[in-house]
């Protein structure tokens, strides 16, 4: 939790501004008992109306300024919280996006995912209630002590007892609670990477008639989240019943003894029910502090989890000065390129090399898992050769910019990618700044714009996530048309012309030997 305290010092103010609200609103919540025991005392008993009215009408003062205190620090609090979880959440996400694809091989998508949702929403809960009442008790508690010492010194005692039975209570179910914490996610990221798996491959899950089957992996991941969360739940749940037991003794106790107290004369009716709310305020700011205690170890495994990945620190990153290009035609040089991916045993790649000069296709053609489309993410950084040296323009491409190297490539990958939204939107992913017309070539050149026009809505036309509603040769298209609207110099086709009919594909390549004269292309 303190590596992600920094995420708290833009709202410094805000905290400042709280605290002084949360002293108002202890302040208030202190100040009612002895009024309270004015009235019953000195009104009540005495036979003083003017007392109970003068009293009434202060304590009335005093409720509002505590109501209206206890607002502002719930409202700001709230705002604290979900500012540095959103602050937290966009620098994660950013990390992710910067990480090489052997950190993404670290991490699963599921878990990343869940740390990015759930373990944030963890985190802001509890630092909701660490801004709200976890800064508020200790002051109150101490506070309500002293009020009540004042009172009847003798009595205090049975604080001290309520408050050990209370600690003895709540440390019996720490000891076995916070074990569970670091089970219960691991058990989301499970059920969410069962779930994720199933919804991806729902059409083959259905093909080969496997729903039983995974509705069966289903339920068991669901089953033992759901086990888990059982038994936490009944432990936070056999809190609520123990407390009030050990409240309602303590007031009855309290009650007991302060009878005999008024009895002798050594103590006064109103004295006694002032001190019984202070005790009942003393027992709930530590009962407030032992609840933040219990919810912490579950937060602290979110915060680790969260932590991990900002620590992580990426394998590819941008030189410390990056330079230009010579020249800007696009060649491509391999020079005895090895490479071998982490934990691997042998080389993927060895001594590969080559050169792809503007104005000419190279074919790479080779088995399955003979490095093919490894080539293609060695070009564009997504990997470090282990050995060599990768040249674009004559320059290494670890000098460039990440950014700017990519930028000079248009990218079509093996397993085409599309994203929510319309077919422009995803013609335009690769170029924001084309314009209508060029968008509209760069269809006519992926052979889309038949199925495109075809329908309705046109350009406006909805893709669903991954682009589930169109087929695999319109999605290829698609990522094609996106490639093409880039305008790049370096071309990268990784066996994007498989889902394509002869006629189609035939079409294509004639019109892509057209657009691209002069472009460096590669075709796996």
């Amino acid at each position: 939790m303190m590596r992600l305290a920094r995420f708290l010092k833009p709202y410094i103010g805000a905290i400042v501004l709280m605290l002084a609200f949360l002293a108002g609103q202890t302040w208030a919540s202190l100040q009612l008992p002895d009024y309270m025991a004015r009235i019953v005392n000195d009104g009540i008993i005495g036979q003083n109306n003017h007392v109970v009215y003068q009293t009434g009408a202060r304590m009335l003062l005093v409720t509002l300024l505590g109501g209206f205190c206890t607002v502002c620090v719930g409202f700001l609090a709230s705002r604290i919280a979900t500012g540095a979880t959103r602050d937290l959440r966009n620098e994660t996400f950013a990390q992710v996006e910067g990480f090489s694809l052997h950190e993404f091989n670290t991490f699963s998508t599921a878990s990343l995912i869940i740390r990015c949702t759930n373990d944030m929403q963890q985190i802001q809960q509890v630092l909701v209630l660490c801004l709200r009442l976890g800064l508020m008790a200790p002051f109150m508690g101490i506070g309500a002590v002293i009020k009540a010492y004042a009172l009847a010194p003798s009595m205090t005692w049975i604080m001290a007892v309520a408050v050990g039975i209370l600690f003895i209570v709540i440390a019996t179910l720490f000891v076995f609670a916070i074990p569970r914490f670091q089970i219960l996610q691991t058990l989301v990221d499970r059920l969410n990477l069962v779930a994720r798996e199933m919804l991806t491959g729902l059409r083959v899950i259905r093909a080969f008639n496997r729903q039983s089957h995974e509705e069966t992996k289903f339920d068991d991941a669901n089953r033992d989240l759901t086990r888990v969360n059982l038994v936490v739940n009944r432990m936070t749940a056999f809190m609520q019943p123990m407390t009030m037991l050990i409240l309602n003794l303590t007031s009855i106790l309290i009650v007991w003894v302060g009878a005999h107290r008024i009895d002798a004369g050594t103590l006064e009716i109103g004295d006694m029910l002032a001190f019984m709310q202070y005790a009942t305020q003393a027992l709930f700011s530590f009962l407030m502090i032992s609840m933040i205690i219990i919810m912490l170890p579950r937060a602290a495994v979110s915060a680790r989890r969260v932590a991990e990945i900002l620590e992580t620190d990426a394998s590819i990153l941008d030189p410390t000065e990056p330079k230009e290009p010579p020249t800007a035609s696009g060649r491509v040089a391999f020079e005895q390129v090895t490479f071998t991916y982490p934990g691997a045993e042998e080389p993927v790649l060895s001594n590969i090399t080559f050169s792809a000069e503007p104005g000419q296709t190279t074919a790479i053609v080779g088995p399955t898992g003979s490095g093919k489309s490894t080539i293609a993410a060695l070009i564009q950084r997504f990997y470090d050769v282990t050995a060599g040296r990768i040249l674009v323009d004559g320059q290494d491409v670890r000098a460039y910019r990440q950014a700017d190297l990519r930028a000079r490539i248009g990218y079509v990958s093996q397993k085409v990618v599309l994203f929510s939204g319309t077919v422009a939107s995803n013609i335009l992913y690769g170029n924001e700044r084309a314009t209508a017309e060029e968008v509209e070539h760069a269809a006519t050149i992926a052979q889309a714009r038949d199925f495109i026009e075809t329908s309705p809505d046109g350009y406006d036309r909805a893709i669903a996530q991954g682009g589930a509603n169109v087929s695999g040769g319109q999605r290829q298209r698609l990522a094609i048309a996106r490639a093409i609207a880039r305008q790049p110099e370096i071309y990268l086709f990784d066996d994007s012309f498989s889902a394509l009919d002869f006629r189609t594909d035939a079409l294509l390549r004639q019109a892509l030997a057209h657009e691209t004269a002069g472009r460096t292309v590669l075709i796996i």
